[in-house]
């Protein structure tokens, strides 16, 4: 099973420190499991413009591949002016709308204050639904409070992210035994 964590902004600390714990956690507790984070503050991706993502080169084509050969995913994304940054969503507009079909998608966002919380509901969800993913319903949301010098300090944070994890690496495996029992039933 491969799992791609995706950092989705170029600045800020508090996406990546909850990734970096689910990156430890995957190592810990399921070692089986490939994982790599793509933290967008380390590629220099181009603007979509409608290409095919296997036409993109450089640091466009290596991520959109990555994210294309995952079988889940988990999107960390603080928000900015109420909103996902557009870097985030510059990745998905790289990517044919039907990436994320038969991908597990799990969901992390951080944001300043509780009144973001919505954020998740009302963009990142309609994107994900629309691209066909398979959504882990309860995301994990950490306000700034949960942080202290670029750790988690809130330990029903941290129990959050290891059931957002677990429900993740659980789904993927649900969806892939469904999938692989539907095609056993071809003769070819």
């Amino acid at each position: 099973m491969k799992i791609v964590g995706i950092s989705g902004s170029i600045v800020g600390s508090k996406t990546r420190t909850a990734m970096n714990y689910i990156s430890e956690e995957i190592s810990a507790k399921y070692p089986e499991v490939e994982f790599s984070i793509i933290d967008l503050a380390e590629y220099n991706l181009q603007f979509s413009d409608g290409r095919n993502y296997l036409e993109y080169d450089g640091d466009t084509g290596f991520v959109t591949k990555e994210v294309m050969e995952a079988d889940a995913i988990v999107i960390g994304t603080p928000v900015f002016q109420a909103s996902i940054p557009g870097t985030l969503k510059n990745v998905f507009d790289l990517l044919p709308v039907q990436a994320f079909r038969d991908k597990v998608v799990g969901m992390i966002v951080t944001a300043g204050s509780a009144k973001h919380y919505l954020v998740a509901e009302q963009q990142l969800k309609p994107i994900l639904s629309y691209m066909k993913a398979q959504i882990v319903q309860t995301y994990v949301f950490i306000e700034e409070k949960d942080f202290h010098r670029k750790e988690i300090v809130n330990d029903d944070v941290i129990f959050r992210l290891e059931r957002l994890l677990e429900d993740t690496v659980v789904l993927t495996e649900t969806y892939q035994s469904i999938r692989q029992a539907k095609e056993d039933e071809y003769d070819f």
